[in-house]
């Protein structure tokens, strides 16, 4: 699949539910209204469409939500979708998880072929933990990462930075996290969706958090990928990788190579945009797949070439009206 700007859309992010366990302050209201089942897709219809993907080219899948682990049967989808590993036509099958649920199926997880997560961890002190997700178990997160890596699964942590939330806990985390054996993401509040708060204090240019952090460690770009849009680099004292997601101060879009599709069916060419397309119609209105890879290949033909994501000071809207929880990770 070639987009109009000549990229290869090689990677695909399938949120399997919108609803999630926690209740992130920048992610979430606390008082969500989920979708009725009738609109979300079937595990089966799920396996349809992501396979759909991967005939198409697709090589890099990762599981989304709210949280994909949450999703009953989540298990069953995941160990169908693994035969396209075993064949080849997948190169990785992935997920991003709050980690809630990883001590319960990371042996599971690791079965089925799943070799790396991204596990969203925003702070290492249960009390800030708790105030950021709202419902979380810090301890619960901690034996889930534990365990998915004693099941050999390797794990990178998300931590969205936050301003006055945890900003001083940046280093704490990296030097943590590298002890740990895990890379560290960084990545920058994205205007998505209407939360209880205002999200335009909460934002920190990762930019400023490079040159501290650059004050204290030797960093090193390296040009090490994931297929996702994290520009990485080395830490010669610690002797891991840190990433960074900068949708504000440097958006990623020249090199993107993914597409989005929600638990309802909908395709998203661009996180940041509302152009979508309607894969669920085409998906209940035959057996087959040859309509869905019409509808597939006409989304693709008007992917954009980036976002225009804006922390608006003036009216505190969000860029894009949709929760991050909608879209998928």
């Amino acid at each position: 699949m070639i987009d109009p700007f000549g990229r290869t859309v090689s990677y695909l992010r399938v949120s399997v539910t919108d609803r999630c366990d926690f209740r992130c302050v920048y992610c979430m209201a606390e008082d969500m209204t989920f979708l009725p089942k009738r609109e979300i897709l079937t595990l089966e219809e799920l396996d349809r469409l992501c396979t759909a993907f991967i005939d198409k080219g697709v090589a890099k899948l990762r599981l989304t939500g709210g949280e994909p682990l949450v999703r009953k049967g989540i298990l069953d989808l995941i160990r169908s979708l693994s035969r396209h590993l075993k064949s080849g036509a997948l190169e990785e099958l992935t997920l991003t998880t709050n980690g809630s649920q990883l001590a319960r199926y990371a042996g599971e997880l690791a079965a089925a072929g799943v070799r790396r997560i991204n596990v969203s961890l925003d702070t290492l002190d249960p009390d800030r933990f708790r105030a950021i997700t709202r419902w979380g178990d810090f301890g619960k997160v901690m034996d889930g990462i534990r365990a998915a890596r004693e099941a050999g699964i390797a794990v990178k942590l998300n931590m969205v930075a936050l301003k006055g939330v945890n900003e001083d806990e940046i280093v704490p985390m990296l030097e943590w996290a590298h002890a740990e054996g895990h890379d560290l993401t960084l990545i920058e509040t994205m205007p998505m969706g209407d939360i209880d708060g205002d999200r335009t204090d909460q934002y920190l240019p990762l930019s400023l958090v490079r040159a501290r952090l650059a004050e204290r460690f030797t960093l090193t770009d390296i040009p090490y990928k994931t297929s996702g849009p994290a520009r990485y680099m080395q830490v010669a004292e610690t002797g891991g990788r840190i990433g960074f997601i900068t949708p504000m101060t440097h958006n990623f879009c020249e090199s993107c190579n993914r597409v989005r599709v929600t638990c309802t069916g909908m395709l998203y060419m661009c996180l940041g945009q509302d152009d979508s397309a309607d894969l669920r119609a085409p998906l209940r209105a035959s057996e087959g797949n040859e309509l869905i890879a019409q509808a597939i290949d006409e989304a693709i033909g008007r992917k954009p070439k980036g976002h225009d994501f804006i922390i608006d000071r003036r009216t505190r809207r969000p860029a894009v009206g949709r929760h991050m929880s909608v879209t998928g990770g």
